[in-house]
């Protein structure tokens, strides 16, 4: 018998996302003047104001209001309709030195020694089902919010677009796990109020007929330009020709009030939405405004590093890797795989693990090292997911304390190269 999944995603003006955006541009700023600052930054974002705490541990120096207003800017917030504006905001910092209680676990003579910034677990995930080795529900969730977020900053069609939006996916899935067709399509967009009560007689027409206007733009203008931008799969192209997809376009009704206004945001409030959308697992911490020496964050890069490449070089069709780590210790504790009956190999999910740990150096310094972690990379992650997309080059401008700027050229998403392929291949004898 067939069965639903579904994934949401959400776009860079949810007030979650743009606190979310905020801490991982305090991150930046202080990795460009000091590869080795130790950073955990906490954002608040409602009604007019930003709140920005945590601890800091670095020989660098950040203009955090300044920080916080490009950001808040660069999100399109710029309007006092909004509520919620680069200009006008208020912004409180709280940030302090880290405890030297933690410090003590992580810095070492020795940096290869680095211990873990904390315990807890990391998961990693891919699948087959799409090309860039992503849950398809998730994927597709994904591709409509990018789509509409270049949509509204081109500024040509659906003008009335505001930066708050959401999207959800629901894929109906045969007995094995075959998508079989695109059940349900959910998006929410804040929008200006472009249709006045004067305009249509009454309140309830004006909603009635901007909440219309929205939905034949989304299937008419979003739909197609999605298709054609960010799908690049046939079979998932031939889902949305194929499937009579229910489409739910601000169910609500009108969407006017949204943001940070509409909804106080809280740095790592969408950690599914920034992982896997559901699929496999998560280990419940949080990613943005943290350095790497939090293994929260580089480990659970790592573990998606592992699974992507494992399942790209065909180890099995889908697969789930667990790390876990004891604050202070370099090596992890525990590598897990479940291969969900899927995999091409002889050895068991006991025994892949076990070539992971020979594989691949799992250590706080290596997965740093591997993965150049310690460049200004992270502002990016925080806008449309962390896993799934094209590792790049981009140039990135920082401000340093005196005034001038320095310009970095830093390659992003580096856990999504496909460099160790070859390797697994040769270990497993594909």
């Amino acid at each position: 018998m067939s069965y639903l999944f579904t994934s949401e995603s959400i776009s860079e003006g949810h007030p979650d996302k743009v606190a979310d955006q905020i801490s991982d541009a305090v991150l930046d700023e202080l990795l460009a003047q000091d590869p080795n600052a130790k950073v955990a930054c906490e954002t608040l974002v409602t009604t007019g104001q930003v709140i920005i705490a945590g601890e800091v541990k670095a020989e660098a120096w950040a203009d955090l209001p300044k920080v916080a207003r490009r950001t808040i800017a660069h999100i399109g917030y710029t309007k006092a309709d909004y509520k919620f504006d680069a200009e006008s905001c208020g912004i409180l910092s709280a940030i302090h030195e880290q405890s030297a209680d933690i410090n003590r676990g992580v810095e070492r003579p020795d940096p290869k020694l680095q211990g873990a910034g904390d315990q807890g677990m990391m998961f990693g995930y891919a699948n087959a089902e799409t090309d860039n080795f992503m849950p398809l529900t998730l994927s597709l969730a994904q591709d409509l919010m990018i789509t509409l977020s270049k949509i509204r900053r081109e500024g040509k069609v659906m003008t009335y677009l505001r930066p708050d939006a959401k999207s959800q996916v629901t894929v109906e899935y045969d007995d094995d796990d075959h998508a079989i067709g695109i059940n349900t399509i959910v998006v929410s967009t804040q929008h200006d109020e472009f249709i006045t009560e004067q305009q249509a007689g009454s309140q309830a027409e004006a909603e009635r007929l901007m909440t219309e206007r929205i939905k034949d733009d989304v299937i008419n203008i979003l739909i197609p330009r999605t298709l054609k931008d960010r799908v690049r799969t046939p079979e998932v192209r031939r889902l949305f020709e194929t499937s009579k997809i229910n489409y739910l376009v601000n169910p609500t009704g009108k969407f006017v009030i949204g943001g940070p206004h509409g909804d106080t945001g809280l740095t790592g409030r969408k950690i599914i939405a920034d992982t896997y959308g559901g699929r496999g697992a998560h280990g419940g911490g949080a990613f943005s405004g943290k350095d790497p020496s939090k293994v929260d964050r580089s480990a659970a890069y790592a573990a998606r590093h592992i699974a992507k490449n494992m399942v790209a070089a065909g180890v099995a069709d889908e697969m789930l890797v667990q790390l876990s780590y004891a604050i202070g210790e370099a090596k992890p504790v525990s590598i897990y795989v479940n291969t969900y009956g899927k995999k091409h190999v002889s050895q068991s999910d006991g025994e892949i693990a076990e070539i992971i740990g020979r594989l691949f150096d799992l250590t706080p310094y290596a997965i740093e090292r591997d993965l150049c972690l310690r460049n200004p990379i992270y502002e990016e992650t925080a806008r449309f997911g962390h896993m799934g997309h094209n590792p790049r080059f981009k140039e990135k401008v920082f401000e340093r304390p005196d005034g001038t700027t320095m310009t970095l050229n830093v390659e992003l998403f580096t856990w999504e190269k496909l460099n160790r392929v070859e390797d697994i291949k040769k270990v497993f004898a594909l």
